[in-house]
């Protein structure tokens, strides 16, 4: 019996571990071969039984299975970026709301699509999504301050009304019969949600919703909002309800007079400032907040009765953006621009789980000269190295002081040169991230560097439009090339050392002779700057980025006559770099959608 227990918890570990890998392969884009990085945090929510989190990123919908510590789906929204999400009350369909004011429905069970429709306003961003208590309907709302009521199960539009400043937040009293919403300009207004009763002489189009009463903007006395409302929901008992203001000040309302019954306002502690996220749990009688303003990217909860701070959760490296309870109000998730979304005990302050790979952007990629580690400098000012076999995360190297723009690693993996938007070149110890020195001469910001296959040379690109030449050794500046017309973006040596490759924002990529250092040819016709370059292990094959129209490309193209060979599309966001694996020959581009995606270039 003890061997057969054995048994099945190592089988479930190692299905657990194969499964915790499948993120790399969810969803990818056609001709894709993985994904590292999941995009950068939008929001956050729980499902109704609190088994699920849905994380809306930059790259879709990821579904995560909180006892299995698991993703288990990725629910896509190409072209769209969804900026809000709601699950139905008996969790079955998630709904999402878009940035381009578009409204996405799916199966929670198979990931499907049930259906896909735009806002009539065509436009404006849409901030907020609620199911009825029954299920039937989903109420939209957004920047265009229209509130829009749909057929939950076919998206068909059932009616809508209007309310003046973009809405923020919208939610149902528990019978359903009353719709309250919430504006930007500290409006808040309240809604008969009149439905047909089935069986009588009412038509299915009869759905309607009636206004009942307005709260006036920026009202005199305790009684009014001095900020936008960023939140809403009504007290399980419907008779009263609280908002949250952009200035995290908490207010409870009854429901059936309109009189302020009480107010919060961060507690008893003297050093809040702005609150830029907060979160009530479900009991009403837990605020959390977090603000720009704490240098320490902490997180506070506060008794709302009687102001004074409970916890102080404590373990983000960046700015915390997105928080949301658990229904049961035991558990606290929160999203930061470190990449990680925590999973708190809100009782102990106790740190249960970290979900990491949420990247605010890729800025750029490179691979260690034996292909065996991949590196991605972020947005948040930090290099991930991961194992290019296995692509399990490594460590993270910190140190850099803002975006980092660009990495290249010396042949022998001891030191690593980046570009974070300086006029100089960075170089570190790529074991301790220690920093080992800089070089200047560029006369505006560095945009990429280079190392040559030899170790002896490094290429830097400059915003100055030139490319410099410099002994790695010494850091002695040896050449400067010119010939771009406007700012150098990136530069890539070739795997043999003979070739070094520039793009720019005068939409070319000119190729160099590194033994004359002269032009050997210009590779033009290009939509628009070109951000990166990278050529093949066996330089057949120029790798670039730039991009057509609305879409973010990745140019593949004969090194030697110019043509085009293939074009890779898949990324949300602008690309940022590439980098061929100079062992596998795999491609890597990194984009401002938080992500990586891996191709297999022929």
């Amino acid at each position: 019996m003890k061997i057969a227990v054995t048994l099945l918890m190592l089988l479930a570990l190692l299905l657990t571990n194969a499964l915790a890998q499948e993120y790399t392969q969810l969803n990818l884009p056609e001709g894709a071969v993985g994904r590292l990085g999941k995009g950068s945090i939008n929001v956050v929510q729980y499902s109704p039984d609190g088994l699920r989190l849905a994380v809306a990123t930059s790259t879709g919908v990821w579904l995560h299975d909180i006892a299995a510590h698991q993703e288990i789906a990725l629910l896509t929204t190409h072209p769209g970026v969804v900026s809000c999400v709601a699950f139905s009350p008996d969790g079955q369909l998630l709904a999402g709301g878009l940035e381009d004011g578009g409204l996405r429905m799916w199966d929670v069970k198979t990931g499907e699509f049930r259906w896909t429709r735009f806002r009539p306003t065509y436009g404006g961003r849409v901030s907020s999504v609620t199911f009825s208590p029954d299920g039937r309907f989903l109420v939209s709302t957004g920047t265009d301050r229209l509130i829009e009521v749909l057929d939950a199960k076919r998206g068909d539009w059932e009616t809508g009304c209007s309310h003046w400043g973009p809405i923020l937040s919208v939610a149902f009293s528990p019978d359903g019969k009353t719709l309250i919403s919430a504006s930007e300009h500290g409006t808040v207004r309240l809604w008969d949600f009149v439905v047909p009763v089935p069986g009588s002489a009412q038509r299915p189009e009869d759905i309607r919703v009636e206004r009942k009463r307005g709260r006036a903007r920026r009202k005199r006395g305790i009684a009014g909002h001095i900020s936008g409302v960023s939140s809403i929901v009504f007290n399980p008992n419907g008779q009263t309800f609280t908002t949250v203001t952009l200035d995290g000040t908490v207010r409870l309302w009854d429901a059936a007079t309109d009189e302020l019954m009480a107010t919060f306002t961060g507690g008893k502690d003297t050093d809040v400032g702005v609150i830029d996220s907060v979160a009530l749990s479900p009991d009403r009688r837990t605020l959390a907040g977090t603000s720009e303003d704490w240098a320490d990217n902490t997180v506070r909860l506060w008794d709302t009765v009687t102001g004074e701070r409970e916890i102080t959760l404590t373990g983000h490296k960046d700015v915390v953006t997105q928080l949301t309870f658990s229904p049961d109000g035991a558990t606290l998730a929160t999203g930061s621009l470190d990449g990680t979304i925590r999973l708190w005990d809100v009782r102990t302050g106790e740190c249960k789980e970290t979900l990491t790979g949420y990247f605010s952007g890729v800025k750029s990629v490179a691979f260690s000269p034996d292909g065996k580690t991949f590196a991605i400098g972020s947005e948040g000012k930090a290099v991930h190295l991961w194992d290019a076999a296995t692509w399990e995360h490594k460590r993270t190297l910190t140190g850099h002081t803002s975006a980092i723009k660009s990495i290249s690693f010396s042949p022998d993996g001891t030191t690593y040169a980046s570009a974070s938007g300086e006029d100089m070149v960075h170089l570190w110890d790529a074991a301790t991230g220690e920093p080992k020195g800089t070089l200047a001469g560029h006369t505006l910001e560095v945009n990429g560097v280079s190392f040559s296959p030899d170790g002896k040379m490094l290429a830097s690109a400059g915003e100055d439009g030139t490319v410099r030449l410099w002994n790695a050794v010494t850091g002695e500046h040896t050449r400067t090339l010119t010939g771009h017309t406007k700012g150098v973006l990136g530069v890539a040596f070739s795997s043999d050392g003979k070739t070094l490759a520039s793009g720019s924002w005068d939409k070319t990529v000119l190729l160099w002779d590194t033994d004359t250092w002269t032009q050997k040819r210009e590779v033009g016709e290009y939509w628009h700057r070109v951000a990166s370059v990278s050529l093949s292990p066996d330089g057949a094959v120029l790798a670039s980025v730039s991009r057509k129209e609305y879409d973010y490309i990745i140019d593949l193209k004969d090194a030697l006559t110019g043509e085009i060979k293939e074009v890779l599309k898949g990324h949300k966001g602008a690309v940022n770099s590439v980098a061929f694996n100079p062992e596998s020959g795999v491609l890597a581009s990194g984009s401002d959608d938080g992500t990586v995606l891996l191709w297999k270039v022929d």
